[in-house]
């Protein structure tokens, strides 16, 4: 048995979900600790300082460059990096070998001088249209993969798991002198232009102990005018996208957290309100699921959003607010309240392609200890606030 009765008393978990959830890694184990057992701090204090030298954060500590980086690259490996480049050398070469045949074939065929051709581009009609909907396509990249090796997924991980960062004392100085980000060359502690790395950044930094305060300002700065945040905001999109808004709210939240500022807390209210005026799930322009990732299990989260990524975040907010749940998450809490099984356990249903250092959790269709926390800590965070009506069922 790895429970521990002196404090068993305090969770209302089943003791043998309990018991499973303790026997974890430090990483896990210490949040089970705190959020499910009721453990006094002295208790799970000592779990979470076993983070860095047992287990998980040891192995992925040890993965760490010499230069402070991890992988060779800030948010992408190096080598990822280099075949990424030299697949699109090729790849123009070939296309502009082959319009260049084309256009001489048009003008021999035609008549037309080479090089005179006009595009129209999008109809006002198609510009209607994408601006009345909202900013997740049908079919987004959400499902497709990466690699997570690189320096900022490592940073985000040891974060999330708790470790100390005393264990990375001078990576910050290191990544300053050494990491830029694969667009356009900036440098690291700067972020650069997509919501969700700089969300990242401006968490690991402040964790760090840097100076994130312009990073901070970044986020008030370019906020969408409906509340949120797009990573497309570069591209001209004038509209939120969940999975952005998800992780630029995480970012700033964390940076209150670990700096005890609050001027950037209207704009996290803001971000906060677009979600739940779509109830976690929604589209608001049709009510619709917005994307088969809003009700779908998928652990590690990385940068996608989903119900359950979602609720924890509010869950965290209202401590550091001291605000009672809102109503307007009951459709999202049925969805997570859904999936779980008969035994109190969720399984993992999707895990996200991509390179990893190695595996943390368990393969798709078995019990997840990671989701099983997470969505007890959120159900107990709910619960506990007394009965809403709850009336969403799985869409998938």
């Amino acid at each position: 048995m790895c429970g521990s009765p002196q404090y068993r008393v305090a969770m209302a978990t089943d003791p043998a979900v309990l018991d499973w959830l303790l026997d974890t890694d430090p990483a896990l184990r210490w949040q089970v600790e705190r959020d499910l057992a009721g453990a006094p701090p002295a208790v799970w204090q000592a779990t979470r300082a076993r983070v860095a030298t047992e287990g998980f954060g040891a192995a992925l500590l040890a993965k760490q460059d010499d230069d402070g980086q991890w992988a060779g690259g800030a948010f992408f490996p190096k080598a990822f990096i280099e075949q990424m480049q030299a697949r699109e050398a090729e790849q123009q070469a070939e296309q502009q070998a082959t319009e260049a045949t084309a256009v001489g074939d048009a003008a021999t065929s035609a008549g037309t001088p080479a090089g005179d051709t006009t595009d129209d581009g999008p109809s006002a009609d198609d510009a209607e249209a994408a601006a009345a909907s909202d900013a997740e396509p049908e079919q987004d990249s959400a499902w497709s993969g990466q690699p997570y090796t690189a320096t900022t997924w490592s940073l985000v991980t040891l974060r999330e798991w708790g470790l100390d960062a005393a264990a990375l004392d001078g990576t910050a100085d290191k990544l300053a002198a050494n990491s830029h980000w694969e667009y356009d060359d900036l440098p690291y502690w700067g972020g650069e232009v997509d919501c969700c790395i700089n969300g990242f950044t401006l968490a690991n930094g402040a964790w760090l102990g840097e100076d994130m305060s312009d990073l901070a300002r970044w986020f008030v700065e370019h906020q969408q005018p409906e509340g949120g945040w797009n990573c497309e905001w570069v591209e001209g999109s004038t509209r939120a996208s969940f999975h952005s808004t998800l992780n630029s709210l995480k970012g700033l939240l964390a940076w209150e957290q670990l700096t005890g500022r609050n001027d950037t807390r209207d704009a996290r209210h803001a971000g906060e309100e677009y979600l739940l005026r779509r109830r976690l799930l929604y589209r608001e322009s049709t009510g619709e699921l917005v994307g088969p990732w809003a009700d779908c299990l998928a652990y590690p989260f990385r940068w996608v959003y989903s119900a359950l990524n979602a609720a924890d975040y509010f869950r965290e907010a209202s401590v550091l607010d001291g605000t009672a749940p809102d109503e307007r998450m009951a459709d999202a809490i049925a969805v997570i309240r859904d999936a779980r099984q008969p035994d109190g356990r969720w399984r993992q249903e999707r895990r996200h392609p991509g390179e990893v250092w190695f595996e943390i959790d368990v393969p798709v269709g078995e019990p997840s200890p990671w989701f099983t926390l997470v969505a007890t800590r959120v159900l107990d965070w709910w619960d506990a606030a007394g009965p809403v009506p709850e009336t969403a069922s799985r869409a998938h």
